[in-house]
């Protein structure tokens, strides 16, 4: 079971832990209370139960992503998404990004765009799947051990 909420600048701290969970290196504290400050700008937290609590008598929900993104006048950006690792492939990304959308509609964004890296396989199969297209790209956009990879730049009407 999937349940994604908005949170605030009061979330920072949780925000700053998952994000840091799901990629290296996260974004901290002070990042995202600086992003949060920026108006337009919208955080939602997933809450996942997962296959070995819901046997449970009383199964435990706990925060198993985030999308963070921003909306300036008809168009809005995802910042970021991300799964905790133990919640992947079980629709949590596929629900932040459902409900991105949904906001992003209801906040009047005609448009969403998001960046994502060229070797991430699994998010831009979930990012096709779900209208989006590559209308540009970033050369080196992103920092690894070893090296940069290339952001793909990708669209879909809202």
């Amino acid at each position: 079971m999937i349940r994604v909420g908005r949170v605030g600048p009061e979330a920072v701290e949780l925000l700053a832990e998952l994000h840091g969970r799901c990629f290296q290196p996260g974004w901290d504290r002070t990042a995202m209370a600086a992003l949060l400050a920026v108006a337009g700008t919208f955080a939602l937290v997933a809450e996942w139960t997962s296959e070995i609590a819901r046997e449970s008598t009383t199964p435990e929900r706990v925060p198993a992503g985030l999308v963070l993104f921003r909306v300036a006048a008809d168009e809005a950006e995802i910042l970021t998404l991300g799964v905790i690792p133990e919640a992947r492939r079980a629709g949590v990304g596929r629900a932040l990004l459902e409900a991105a959308l949904e906001n992003a509609r209801a906040r009047g964004a005609a448009a969403l765009f998001l960046e994502v890296a060229a070797d991430n396989a699994v998010a831009i199969a979930l990012y096709q799947q779900a209208g989006f297209g590559t209308v540009g790209g970033r050369k080196g956009y992103y920092s690894r051990a070893g090296g940069t990879v290339d952001a793909l730049v990708l669209a879909r009407k809202a």
